[in-house]
């Protein structure tokens, strides 16, 4: 039997090595149901940390345990192993590097770090301006991706969670100190992701908050950070900005409980409430993070009722959120071609009044209205399905120009219909999760 080599036996994994919880005080975790866990949970990279590889070296039972206050991310470090290589330049220093990346001030006496959390969970409250709030049930939740946002519940049931979004600057007092905590959580949990620059002014946050009451005492009321995203803002012609999410995330206890879905809500009832602001648009999103996109703006326009009348007949509307109409018999039909305003193909003079209206970026509208034509679209309409095929392909033809003009003609013509395929069974993907 092979046996680890010396290097093998003194390497860790940082990712496991590194432990991460949100602490509560004692009577806010009485406060909690048996499916709810804040403590425990890892990383999902490290190597911005710890390097490319991801690995510590000199250390048996590795354990790094990095706490933070629930509400104000106050920190606690504390580095743990059973042996250590004598110091040399191959023994990683652990805490040194990672105190490049916490700000100072934090924590390595635990009885100490306990009494802050105590001390905070009364005194801690958001930074900034709430701009958004809805409620939940610690009990009856269903974890899931297309968790739907439910309707207010009772305040006075003690099983009801309200959850509290907050509009930040760096102009906002003590914001700036708190956002030093905060922005760990990047590196850990996006791909890619880096610190922003204090020096540029005009960053934007928007930070989700979990406000609980104690079943011991219902008047007191503590705060427990859930997730944030970054927003910055672009001029836009002639006097107006866009604004656009940079970063974005919902730590891992709070994920698949459609958290996600309510802070993309909030910047965008943000945005649309904002006369300054353009457009909202989003930097390089991520995959899950698209789909959160597409599914919430899909949603948006399905229960708008004068958009979905316009665009597809007086029946659209009228059948809960743009579902589709049905006959007398109760089957499910859809429309044909020229029932309104989408086609196909659709009215581009419509189209772009209603995306500057709803403040959608061009190319996500595009994307969702034709997504909403294949909803809606007879399968038998001939003549429908070949101008949806036109419209869509001359949309990716003049996205994709640069790179389609380096093929032949036959090549290029292959290669859009390849595209083309690729992108409907994307939207029935999606249209499936939201139906």
């Amino acid at each position: 039997m092979a046996t680890p080599t010396s290097a093998q036996q003194w390497t860790s994994d940082a990712n496991e090595a590194l432990t991460l919880s949100l602490v509560r005080a004692p009577e806010d975790k009485a406060s909690l149901w048996a499916r709810e866990a804040y403590e425990g949970f890892h990383p999902t990279f490290t190597y911005p940390i710890f390097g490319e590889e991801e690995k510590i070296y000199g250390y048996k039972d590795l354990s790094i345990e990095l706490k933070f206050a629930s509400g104000s991310l106050v920190e606690y470090l504390n580095v743990k192993y059973s042996e250590k290589l004598p110091s040399s330049s191959t023994v990683d220093d652990i805490e040194g590097t990672l105190s490049k990346f916490i700000p100072p001030g934090y924590y390595t006496d635990e009885q100490k770090f306990l009494e802050r959390v105590e001390q905070d969970a009364i005194n801690f409250k958001p930074f900034g301006q709430k701009i958004y709030s809805y409620t939940r049930s610690a009990t009856t939740l269903t974890k899931g991706k297309n968790v739907a946002i439910p309707q207010l519940l009772s305040p006075e049931d003690e099983e009801t969670v309200d959850f509290e979004v907050y509009h930040s600057t760096w102009q906002t007092p003590g914001f700036r100190e708190f956002h030093r905590r905060m922005q760990l959580f990047v590196l850990l949990y996006i791909e890619g992701g880096s610190y922003i620059s204090e020096s540029e002014d005009s960053w934007e946050f928007v930070v989700l908050y979990e406000k609980r009451r104690r079943r011991s005492s219902p008047d007191i009321t503590t705060y427990h950070f859930v997730g944030y995203s970054t927003l910055y803002p672009f001029y836009c012609f002639p006097e107006r900005v866009r604004l656009r999410i940079s970063q974005f995330l919902i730590l891992p206890p709070y994920q698949q409980d459609g958290h996600g879905s309510a802070l993309y809500t909030a910047i965008y009832q943000h945005v649309l409430g904002s006369p300054s602001i353009a457009e909202l648009t989003v930097e390089d999103p991520a995959e899950a993070f698209e789909d959160l996109r597409d599914r919430n703006d899909l949603k948006m326009l399905l229960a708008n009722e004068k958009f979905m009348r316009e665009g597809f007949g007086p029946e659209a509307a009228s059948n809960n959120g743009g579902k589709v109409a049905r006959t007398k018999r109760g089957k499910a039909r859809t429309m044909r071609a020229g029932a309104g305003k989408m086609g196909p193909p659709a009215e581009r003079g419509w189209l772009e009044k209603w995306r500057t209206d709803l403040k959608i970026a061009g190319r996500q509208f595009n994307r969702l209205v034709e997504m909403l034509i294949l909803k809606h679209m007879d399968p038998t309409d001939e003549r429908a399905q070949r101008a949806y095929r036109l419209q869509v392909k001359e949309r990716l033809y003049r996205f994709n120009y640069e790179i389609l003009m380096q093929l032949d003609k036959q090549d290029r013509q292959q290669k859009l219909e390849e595209t083309f395929q690729s992108v409907v069974a994307d939207y029935r993907r999606i249209l499936g999760h939201v139906l």
